[in-house]
């Protein structure tokens, strides 16, 4: 588990819940069903009632194929519905590539911007969140939803998406964004191939993530990785909804390897989940330096160290009655 904070951010002592609100006609998740201003607030705030710590709020698609949409359509979308869930105190994020984008929505109250390029797709990005001082999230990318699958070449996935991440990061400190304001996001889905097991290596490496000396977020509610791991038998492949409750088992699995954050559709089942993992990490005993540890590690050690010293014993009590002679 991690006690990671982010400045500005809520700081539950646990894994925290993203909640989506997607502003789009076209996001592959819930196909346009928040497009109406008035309908993105509402599932704004009932997804804090389910227990969302922040709201994420986007107004372009990234799904794979998606095109993108002109600037002042992407602001006439998110502005809007990030000014009245913040009259409403809610904590909001803001899901943009653009710059001016970002600056507009901190400017109407958002406390976060999630990038998914990283501060590739626009260069101004990482100066714009530097002078804006909110936290950033650098997801790792390589590249716009209609190619990305093209670039989905690696020879070890985690080592290099992990090695892109810091030169990322490298970049963005750089244009004077301060340190404890990053966030890093291995970008499950983007430019990782879901038929070769890319996602989930990353899943299954997180500690190579959470090990950078960055809170971690993990996004991989309703991605295409799960519906092709659910798929029937016939290969028909599950819709996107009904991929939460893989969606759930990730999370739990996450928070326990110390994400710091998990990005999600169905906030209810995950802010269970968090919970669970972080009341299971509460119950591990911990050592000297704060560090939990697992007890029945810690019993089978301490067994073995005594079978060990028992079988020194022994060796020692042999050796004393050993007078040289041969052993028949």
């Amino acid at each position: 588990m991690t006690s990671a904070a982010v400045p500005g951010l809520p700081e539950p002592g646990r894994c925290l819940v993203m909640g989506v609100v997607n502003v789009t006609p076209d996001s592959f998740s819930d196909g346009g069903a928040w497009f109406d201003p008035e309908k993105a607030i509402r599932h704004g705030l009932d997804l804090v009632g389910e227990g969302a710590d922040i709201v994420d709020v986007g107004g372009e698609s990234t799904r794979p194929g998606a095109q993108r949409v002109s600037q002042e359509e992407e602001l006439r979308r998110v502005v809007p519905v990030i000014e009245a869930l913040v009259a409403e105190h809610v904590p909001v994020s803001v899901d943009t590539m653009r710059a001016e984008v970002a600056e507009a929505a901190v400017g109407a109250g958002a406390r976060l911007v999630n990038d998914v390029s990283g501060g590739l797709a626009d260069p101004d990005m990482p100066r714009v969140v530097a002078a804006a001082g909110v936290p950033y999230v650098v997801m790792h990318w390589r590249g716009h939803s209609h190619d990305m699958y093209n670039r989905a070449i690696y020879t070890d996935v985690v080592r290099e998406v992990r090695d892109e991440l810091l030169h990322r990061v490298d970049a963005v400190l750089g244009e004077g964004v301060d340190p404890s304001m990053i966030v890093l996001d291995p970008g499950l889905g983007f430019a990782k191939n879901p038929e070769t097991g890319h996602n989930w290596s990353l899943l299954a490496h997180l500690d190579a993530f959470t090990g950078l000396g960055h809170p971690v977020l993990v996004g991989a509610s309703r991605k295409g990785f799960l519906t092709r791991l659910l798929a029937e038998p016939d290969g028909t492949r599950r819709p996107f909804g009904e991929c939460d409750d893989a969606t759930v088992a990730i999370t739990s699995l996450v928070a326990a390897a110390g994400a710091w954050c998990v990005r999600v559709h169905r906030v209810r089942p995950n802010a269970d989940a968090v919970r669970v993992a972080a009341a299971m990490h509460a119950a591990r005993p911990v050592d000297q330096d704060g560090i939990a540890q697992d007890s029945g590690t810690r019993k089978r050690s301490t067994q073995d160290s005594s079978t060990q010293d028992s079988s020194t014993q022994n060796s020692s009590t042999q050796d004393s009655k050993d007078d040289g002679s041969p052993r028949l």
